[in-house]
């Protein structure tokens, strides 16, 4: 089995390290596996550059800029971006995709594979697999449709647009997706069922087979001695840490921090709970923002680039608490439990596939602070927390490890080949 896997960035971010991930997972399982991306960050020795010479890499740069330049200056403000996709590279005539027997594509915006250039895949004839990492393919040109439904339609009054109507640039990419998708057949992938069931509510996508396969998680994220982490945080061993992010804390429209204020307060004010007992320790920086006081001492740690060491921080914590209302799936909670550290959070969609009640985690009900705050009371109380923390670390083990999520993969593209006339 031959597999080609398309991405604008090799090992580049959090899409391109996934993709490199199942890349050597499929070769460690005796697939021929290969990686073609426009963009070589310099971390992907692995993948093939598909933009060679000075300048073909020219080009690449070129594209990639070009499309954030003018998206930039024809959207408003806001934290979601958009791709008009107006410049792109073909990739049909690269060796490693000619000779594939399934071709995977993974995050290809940022001048990669424009609508223009999807099409031309179909003229290979080969079974296409399509991992959704955000909403970009089925939408106008958002990567995150948040609130706006409009892509339950055709698209068009965009929100996000300076300039927005009912023939405006999301409508008109929106059309243009329309023609080019009508000439790929393809096996969609979702990471998770929340995206799974926005790819059927959308107009261009819904017709088609969504399956659900998590990303897999690195083996960088492993659990280390409790104590021994600590001491590297510089916290006493004795002491109950409670950890969460920065990014959780100031998502303005759930509220995030006083969310977790709220519940803290609650905990703190609760019989058996001594606050000398506990520390809060936060991932990420304060960054001039001005925050409310939390009832317990507190740290924040600043930006954590290297995963290893991130690996230490979560094995620190003896709880990881997600106090947002979002129904995504945060990075945090995978990560937190593959370092064997329990995670409290309330019961949305997105944490519902991973965080077992009582088992691996505690569930509060949607909106209850009091409820979050019992989620902390129980681990900090409970005599078993040492099996709790060892069925977080197996549920990764056993449903998201590399190995897990690469079979998976393998079943799907063998299944798409069994299909395909002899």
């Amino acid at each position: 089995m031959k597999i080609t896997h398309l991405s604008t960035y090799g090992g580049y971010g959090e899409v391109g390290s996934t993709v490199l991930r199942l890349d050597q997972s499929l070769k460690s399982s005796g697939v021929e596996s290969a990686v073609v991306c426009l963009h070589h960050t310099g971390h992907s020795t692995s993948a093939n550059v598909i933009s060679s010479g000075l300048f073909g890499r020219i080009g690449s740069k070129f594209n990639i800029f070009a499309e954030r330049f003018f998206s930039k200056i024809l959207t408003r403000k806001s934290s979601a971006p958009f791709s008009l996709q107006w410049f792109g590279r073909s990739a049909i005539h690269h060796p490693a995709v000619r000779h594939a027997d399934v071709i995977h594509l993974h995050w290809v915006n940022d001048g990669f594979l424009s609508p223009k250039f999807l099409a031309q895949i179909d003229e290979l004839e080969k079974p296409v697999v399509w991992t959704f990492y955000d909403s970009n393919a089925f939408t106008g040109g958002c990567h995150d449709h948040q609130n706006c439904e409009n892509y339950h339609k055709e698209c068009g009054f965009c929100p996000l647009l300076k300039i927005s109507g009912k023939n405006d640039l999301s409508h008109k990419t929106w059309a243009r997706k329309k023609r080019a998708y009508s000439e790929l057949n393809c096996h969609i992938i979702a990471a998770d069922k929340l995206m799974a069931d926005a790819v059927k509510l959308s107009s261009l996508m819904g017709f088609r087979e969504v399956a659900i396969i998590p990303r897999s998680m690195s083996k960088v994220f492993k659990p280390y001695l409790k104590p021994d982490a600590k001491k590297i945080l510089r916290i006493n061993s004795d002491k109950f840490v409670l950890m969460t992010s920065f990014t959780l804390l100031m998502n303005d429209l759930f509220r995030g921090a006083f969310n977790l204020i709220d519940a803290l307060n609650d905990l703190a004010a609760r019989p058996g709970i001594d606050q000398s007992n506990f520390e809060l320790v936060i991932l990420g920086s304060k960054l001039g923002e001005t925050l409310p006081e939390f009832p317990f001492k507190t740290t924040f740690l600043g930006s954590v680039s290297n995963d290893e060491h991130l690996s230490k921080c979560y094995s620190a914590a003896d709880v990881f608490i997600v106090p947002s209302l979002q129904d995504r799936l945060e990075d945090g909670v995978m990560e937190s439990l593959s370092c064997a550290t329990p995670v409290v959070a309330f019961e949305t969609v997105g944490t519902l596939q991973v965080v077992r009640h009582l088992e691996n985690g505690y569930l509060a009900e949607y909106g209850s602070m009091e409820d979050l705050a019992t989620g902390i009371e129980w681990l900090y109380h409970d005599e078993n927390a040492p099996d709790i923390q060892k069925e977080a670390r197996r549920t990764i083990l056993t449903q998201f490890s590399e190995g897990v999520i690469a079979e998976k993969h393998l079943l799907l593209y063998q299944s798409l080949i069994d299909l395909q006339p002899k």
